[in-house]
């Protein structure tokens, strides 16, 4: 499909202020397979089979438009083709329109342009393709995709109600639109115990204990109050994860009922974590395509079973070990998160 963006007013056959119902008749028909609130207020709807997520306000109103990398409709503004493209040429086009029209153009938390004056966000999304096979399979690039609002929302639509409920990104590392990934020789190398702990880390660590054996102060925290559930007691704010800058790596700790966070998990950054080895297999900085292939034939040739995560990142059966991937600019590399035995991952 072929949308045009009229900036501000709707995009394709949608119109900004339209209901869910207006919504679903413009797509003809569709059925939001995942949606919160639709029809009660703010809500959002995930229309899957047009990649296309609608975001609406407090009366009902579509007030944005988020269209999926992979699955969305190509969309034009101007000359300029916003969608599945190479990050970096979208960026030189937006900024080339914007100067022929004297549009400003700033750097939103993904490091990608946004511009107030037509209400688009861009960001990028990892580019997956079918291997001869048949089977999906990860490339080693990402390709656009964009938030695009009404004039409500235009001046700061990340942060803007309620956009911040359908993707909450506060408690992402913000980027200022750079990637700079450590070269390997540079990169210090950490040992894996499966299960158990991963370099000077180990696995039932309480927080202080982490930051002390990393000789860091966490650069960024997230952790939530409880939802009110028995077992999580009242009141106790419960540590999630801390982000550590300088080493590269992210703790993520569990907690419950009056227990302290443990250490349960560590995702090595791609970019900037330490290099980990699982059987002469680097796993961190490298091509994704290539981390994934040398898993799986080595997983194959030893009859080991393969488990995919619910973001599609690659590991050997009973190791609780992921292979993710970061964002490089216009390429992705891969990371890994290395877990305790029972940790359930969520992405």
């Amino acid at each position: 499909m072929q949308w045009v963006l009229e900036p501000l007013v709707g995009v394709g056959p949608l119109r900004f202020g339209m209901n869910p119902d207006q919504v679903a008749s413009a797509l003809d028909g569709a059925t939001a397979y995942i949606s919160t609130g639709l029809g009660s207020g703010v809500g959002w709807g995930d229309y899957s089979d047009w990649g296309v997520t609608a975001v609406y306000g407090e009366d009902s109103g579509l007030v944005a438009v988020a269209i999926d990398a992979m699955d969305g409709p190509l969309v034009r503004l101007r000359d300029v083709e916003l969608i599945a493209r190479v990050p970096s040429e979208v960026r030189a086009d937006i900024y080339g329109l914007a100067l022929k029209e004297g549009a400003s153009v700033r750097v939103n938390w993904s490091g990608d342009p946004e511009v107030a004056a037509w209400g688009i966000s861009m960001g990028a999304a990892l580019e997956l393709g079918l291997s001869p096979e048949g089977y999906t399979e990860r490339r080693d690039r990402v390709i656009t995709h964009a938030l695009l609002v009404g004039p409500e929302l235009a001046r700061d639509p990340y942060t803007s109600e309620p956009v911040i409920r359908w993707s909450d990104v506060r408690h992402r590392a913000p980027n200022s639109g750079a990637w700079p990934v450590k070269a390997e020789q540079v990169r210090p190398r950490w040992d894996w115990t499966p299960l158990e702990g991963i370099g000077p880390l180990r696995f039932g660590m309480n927080s202080e204990q982490v930051a002390a054996v990393l000789n860091e102060v966490p650069a960024a925290r997230h952790g939530r109050y409880p939802f009110g559930q028995p077992w999580e007691g009242f009141g106790t704010w419960m540590l999630h994860h801390d982000r550590f800058d300088a080493t590269g790596v992210t703790a993520h700790y569990t907690s419950g009922f009056g227990a302290p966070p443990t250490l349960g998990a560590v995702t090595v950054h791609g970019r900037t974590g330490p290099q980990i080895d699982f059987e002469g297999i680097r796993l961190i900085g490298m091509a994704v395509s290539a981390v994934d292939t040398a898993l799986i034939q080595y997983i194959e040739e030893r009859e080991m079973g393969l488990v995919v995560g619910c973001s599609g990142d690659l590991g050997p059966d009973g190791l609780n070990m992921y292979v993710r991937t970061t964002r490089a600019g216009d390429t992705v590399v891969s990371e890994a998160r290395f877990c305790q035995e029972g940790w359930e991952d969520h992405g």
